[in-house]
Parts: structure tokens; sequence; C-alpha cells
């Protein structure tokens, strides 16, 4: 049998990571030996547990400590990172260490450095002159460049549970099923977001079409409106459903208002058409050729707007990033200083972004696919909200009790 001595600190029963770090041991057939636990008597208290940990083998030991590190189990040996050089641009030496979001410190040269930004399905750079290290893509990596491999001198700080009862992220269920009531969650995270503002902090939309298609589009502009959206992120057929509605009352050729609708498709290929010759949306506003709808508001209200392009788009639109590899540089510079995010109506937008956000930011995931819910909220569990309906009544009951600090009251009240 190998073995390993483990140690895991802070609020580790509350926050569940003694008992994922056991799930994770005896799920990989191996054993443990609890050696030391203390277990904080009192709320806001600490605890500790070192526990020897052992398998069949030392490749299976290796890879079960990679997996109690991200839970935040650190090695009682500690020792300094194993770094080796990528062999081409691009690519990234063997056995390199893979990263999660969760905070991070690499040791080296016997002291320890944090890793940034957080940011999941990395690699680590280590920059001995600058003393630093930082999480980098493929297309970030420069042959010869040092990167850790292995998980030694690895330490991770994953989001415990917060000690007090205020945090709406923390003391509710992640996720919010179809058949559950939804009010008052929606109520108190109006009234997170209006502690954001006041606050300062940064709230940003993933914004789906079904936005525009449900008829959800004009809660959206109460909410920009309000000041209660910094930037807004969507693939460019968002942006185009939105502009038709505002052009010709459809999206997609359909209204939601009407049974039938004329236009079709081509009131689709017309917008875009519009939008092109006017040489932007921006443009577009200014020329008073866009006069209402959410890309509108946006301009009006200096929203920072990040759109991205698809194999599928007709277009695309001016203004939209049609390379994979920059879009993923903007938005991961755009979602830096952000520190709540509404994933509204849209699968594969929200698990972008989702997987470039910093363990810190709280999230909200609104879908009526559970599976597309559950995706989104499941790396972030401690910061992340699922609700599975419409967007539509969502977004109409936060816009009115952001606008209407009383109806949120009101409803409490009939609780």
């Amino acid at each position: 049998m190998f073995s390993e001595t483990i140690e895991l600190r802070g609020h580790i029963i509350d926050s569940l990571i003694l008992p994922k770090v056991l799930d994770q041991i005896l799920t990989h057939g191996a054993n443990f030996k609890i050696g030391e636990i203390k277990i904080g008597k009192k709320r806001a208290d600490q605890s500790f547990a070192r526990m020897e940990v052992s398998a069949q083998t030392g490749e299976a030991l290796d890879k079960l400590i990679l997996r109690l590190r991200q839970h935040g189990a650190e090695v009682v040996e500690r020792a300094d990172a194993h770094l080796a050089r990528a062999p081409a641009d691009g690519v990234f030496p063997r056995d390199f260490y893979v990263t999660t979001n969760q905070q991070t410190f690499v040791r080296f040269g016997g002291k320890e450095i944090e890793v940034r930004p957080a940011m999941m399905d990395s690699a680590i750079a280590v920059d001995r002159k600058k003393h630093s290290a930082r999480a980098v893509k493929f297309f970030d990596v420069s042959k010869d460049d040092e990167i850790i491999v292995g998980h030694q001198g690895i330490r991770v700080v994953p989001v415990q549970r917060s000690t007090s009862r205020t945090d709406l992220f923390q003391f509710i269920n992640t996720i919010i099923d179809a058949d559950e009531p939804k009010s008052a969650v929606i109520r108190e995270l109006g009234r997170e977001l209006q502690r954001v503002r006041k606050a300062k902090g940064k709230i940003a939309v993933v914004g789906g079409p079904a936005i525009v298609r449900t008829g959800a589009g004009e809660h959206l502009v109460r909410l920009i409106e309000s000041r209660y959206v910094d930037r807004l992120f969507a693939g460019s057929a968002f942006a185009v459903y939105d502009v038709e509605r505002a052009l010709f009352g459809t999206s997609l050729g359909m209204n939601p208002d009407l049974a039938f609708a004329r236009g079709g498709h081509e009131n689709h290929l017309r917008a875009i058409n519009i939008i092109r010759e006017s040489g932007g949306i921006a443009t577009a506003v200014k020329k008073k050729v866009l006069t209402c709808g959410i890309m509108h508001t946006c301009v009006i209200h200096k929203v920072d707007v990040v759109l991205t392009g698809s194999i599928r788009d007709e277009g695309p639109i001016t203004g939209v990033t049609t390379d994979v590899v920059e879009a993923q540089k903007i938005m991961r510079e755009k979602l830096a200083d952000v520190t709540h995010v509404l994933l509204l109506g849209t699968v594969q937008h929200s698990l972008a972004v989702a997987s470039m956000l910093a363990p810190t930011v709280k999230t909200v995931c609104v879908d009526i696919d559970p599976s597309a819910v559950e995706k989104a909220v499941e790396h972030q569990p401690l910061q992340s909200i699922g609700l599975v309906t419409d967007v539509e009544p969502f977004l109409r009951e936060l816009a009115d009790c952001i606008a209407n600090p009383e109806h949120a009251v009101a409803g409490d009240r009939q609780k």
C-alpha cells in the first residue's frame, strides 16, 4: 500500500468539504485513517482534520491526491512544484496540472504564490524572474515557458459556506425546480442586486434569443434603464432577434403577441442588412434607424456589450467577434471585475461564461431545461442559484421588485 498524510482546514463540516473528501477516497477504492480531528464548537469556528490516505499503487494514490487537492486537501510534506518547459507554442508538457476555478497557490522557491487569474481547464505558467504564476490557455503558452506538472506544490482553497444566513446563494437549494415556488427567491435576488448596486459591484447578463422570442425583452430593458446591467454577453442571434423585433415587430418571423406574423425568415435577414448598411448597432441608434429594443437601450445607457458569432450566423452584423480565440480573450477581460452574473435562456453561452468566472462571482441561471441549469451551476454550488422556469416571468418579476421595492415587501407579507 502507498500512503500520504493530508490535512483539511476551515469550515470543512458545514461546507461539506470533509464528506466530499471521504467520498472521493471511498469511490476510488482507497482507504483512510483519521489521525486527528477538531470540530469548531461555535458557528464561526473553523475545523481541522488530519488523515492518512492509502491506495494500492503509487499511480492510483497520485490521481486520488490530485482530486483531494481540488477540495482543499493539503499534503503534510510541503515541497516545491515541479516545472517542465513547453515543447512548442500552444503545447503544454505532458502531465501538466489542470486547474479548477478555485483559488490556487503554487509553491516554488520555498514560497507560495497565488495563481492569477483563477481559471478552470487551464495550465499554470511560472515566471521565476517576476516570481509570479498565471493560468494559461493553449493559445497563451509559448515554447520554453515553464509549466507546472504533477500535483506537488499545489494548494487549492475552495469556496466555503458563509457563517451568516444572510447570503441568499448559500442557504437555499442550489436548483429550484419547475414545480417549486420562486417568487420569494426572486424578491430576495432583487434585494441582493440593490445591495450590489449600492456597493458599486458589477452585474453582467448573459442573454439568449429566448429573452426576445418570449417577449421578455421589455423587462430586460427595464433593468438596463434602472442601471442594473453593466455588461451584456450574447451571441449574434440575440442581437439580430432584438433588432428584428424593433424594426419589424417579429423575431425570426414570430411575434409573441400574434398567433401569426408576416415576414417569416425574410425579416431576420432584412434586419441584418439594415444594421450592416448602417455600420453597426451604435451607428443605427445614432442615425435613429434603431429607436427601441434591448440593443438600443444598451447603447443609450452605455452598457458594455460583447457579441460573439457562431457557425450558423447569416450575417454576422457589424461588431460581432467571429474569431473564437479572440472572443474568449475579450470575454475573460470583460468578466474580470464582474461580481454577479445572470445566465438567462442560453445553454452554450452560459456554460462558456460560467467556466471563465472567478470562484467568488455569484451566478443565477434561469432556463426551462433542467439539465442546462444543472450544468451551469455545478462548478460553484455555494455561489450559484438555478431556477428551472421560462425567462419571461422571471425577468418580469425581478424588474417589478427592483422598480417597486414595496412590491417585494408586500410579497413577503403574503408568504
